[in-house]
């Protein structure tokens, strides 16, 4: 390690949980206006050529196999991009998420952390063997136990932190003092280097130390050194306090992003002729450091395969024999069996040697991919009970959410849905023909893992189930999240439910009971 490190940059209180990167700005965002879902946009262009899948190997019976096992299985994707041989040779994505749209990646985040970890040793900011508290002797407490003494960069690489027992992101988020000496207050109880746990608390401290070495966010060390280079554009990722980017999450970026990820990996860190990372590095990442299990921030798989995988199901899948890599955003469940019972059942079975065109196929594959779609079609519905209650506003009696009142103002279009809660005053447009696209300020972090940007971005429709229940669906499309909001009026009360379709703890608020306003 140098003796003498940069200081950690200053942020504001204001931009400490989001910070716009390559080259989105947070100005940038459009206001809380609105329009229709299917206006014409340019296509997208990422950079990356294409090819039949047989050119490369594969059969596009192949990959349909793949697509229908996860329909089967209900398992709900986003989009996937698939690699082979220097070609994209398969891509799609369930409207309403597309090429363009940034997707939430999670725990990917991690993977892409240590590209800068290994940067930064190469650049000789500091060692595997460093001791994590020679870097913040600020943050130290007033005891060092011997345990957390000896604990060193790699085993934060590799999750042997000796902690008993993990910290999700979704534990930190809310805190807006230093990560840092959170990491500290934890109870090394076992010796650095012996037992695995994984924890999102050991990125976080690598995010630090590139950040205390570099005097630069990862982000911004990545940037010139990974980003530009690969073409990554367009992507966000979170700041925590003290200018550090939280490492373990908090980077969206688009599908086409993680596949470079994994394409950076498959070719031995090389881009285009440039070397991004070393090979050794890239060979250290896959290595067994446990045992048929994790690498340096990648999950193992089987014949070779490794993976970084988010919460909720994001993957970059690097297949290093086949010169192949898989990208998938998803909405999967924890534990969803989804790796064994689809992933890795189809990859890499699929990539063969030479394969027979076949033109049915190949024509029923793009027919597929051009066509697939996260929900059925809308069903446009009415109510007379629409003309009674827009309008109207229900107010609320003290309840756990602060939610304050609801509004819902309809027309033959869309229906303006207006809540008041101790944040301010927040609007959904919602589709009654179509889905309708724009931002919203409302809040949903207790559903959606504790995350609560400024501004989220969401498609929304809606319909009448029957007469007295109106539902809503909100798709936040900028990440895995969709939101089922059920409104059913009786006379003068409205009682509200709201539930999501992934999360890490609850799925569904408790029900809200609300009454008319006396005008």
């Amino acid at each position: 390690m140098q003796e003498t490190t940069p200081s950690i940059p200053h942020i504001s209180r204001r931009g400490l949980l989001r910070l716009s990167l390559g080259g989105t700005a947070m100005a940038s965002i459009p206001g809380i206006g609105w329009a229709a879902v299917g206006a014409a946009a340019p296509v997208f262009a990422d950079g990356l050529p294409r090819s039949r899948p047989e050119a490369q190997g594969i059969s596009s019976a192949s990959i349909l196999a793949f697509l229908d096992d996860a329909e089967r299985g209900a398992f709900e994707l986003h989009s996937f991009m698939l690699w082979r041989n220097g070609h994209v040779v398969a891509e799609g994505w369930w409207d309403p998420y597309k090429p363009e749209r940034r997707h939430m990646t999670h725990s990917l985040t991690k993977s892409v952390t240590v590209c800068a970890v290994g940067m930064a040793i190469a650049d000789g900011k500091f060692g595997l063997d460093d001791k994590v508290v020679s870097f913040f002797p600020e943050h130290l407490p007033a005891t060092v136990s011997a345990n957390l003494a000896a604990m060193a960069v790699r085993d934060l690489l590799t999750m042997r932190t000796g902690h008993e027992s993990m910290v999700s992101g979704s534990v930190w988020r809310p805190i807006r003092t230093s990560w840092i000496a959170e990491f500290f207050k934890i109870p090394v109880v076992y010796t650095p280097g012996s037992r695995f746990v994984y924890t999102s608390a050991a990125t976080y401290m690598l995010s630090a130390i590139v950040t205390k070495t570099t005097g630069q966010s990862t982000a911004d060390y990545l940037k010139p050194r990974m980003f530009d280079p690969m073409g990554i554009t367009g992507y966000e990722w979170d700041v925590g306090p003290e200018g550090i980017s939280p490492g373990a999450n908090g980077l969206s970026w688009k599908t086409v992003d993680s596949l470079k990820l994994g394409i950076l990996h498959a070719q031995n860190g090389q881009w285009n002729g440039r070397q991004i990372l070393t090979k050794e590095w890239v060979d250290s990442v896959h290595a067994p450091h446990t045992k048929d299990k994790y690498g340096y921030q990648w999950w193992l798989g089987p014949n070779g395969a490794y993976n970084a995988d988010g919460l909720f199901g994001q993957y970059s899948v690097v297949f290093p024999e086949q010169n192949a890599v898989l990208a998938l955003n998803s909405a999967l469940p924890p534990k969803a069996g989804f790796n064994a019972g689809v992933l890795y059942k189809h990859f890499p079975a699929a990539f063969g040697g030479a394969v027979a065109a076949s033109e049915k196929d190949y024509a029923a594959l793009k027919t597929r991919t051009r066509t697939l779609q996260l929900q059925p079609p809308m069903r446009p519905s009415a109510s007379p009970v629409a003309a009674n209650v827009s309008g109207q506003r229900f107010d609320f009696p003290e309840n756990p959410e602060k939610v304050k009142s609801m509004r819902l103002d309809f027309t033959p279009e869309a229906c303006t849905f207006t809540m008041e809660d101790e944040r301010g005053t927040h609007k959904v447009q919602v589709g009654l023909r179509k889905p309708f696209e724009g931002d919203t300020t409302i809040t949903g972090n207790k559903l959606h893992h504790e995350y609560q940007p400024e501004v989220m971005r969401v498609v929304a429709s809606g319909e009448w189930r029957d007469e007295r229940t109106f539902v809503m669906t909100w798709t936040f499309v900028e990440s895995a999240f969709r939101d089922t909001v059920v409104c059913r009026f009786a006379g003068p009360h409205l009682r509200f439910d709201r539930s999501v379709n992934v999360n890490s703890s609850a799925t569904e608020l408790p029900t809200l009971n609300g009454t008319r306003a006396k005008t």
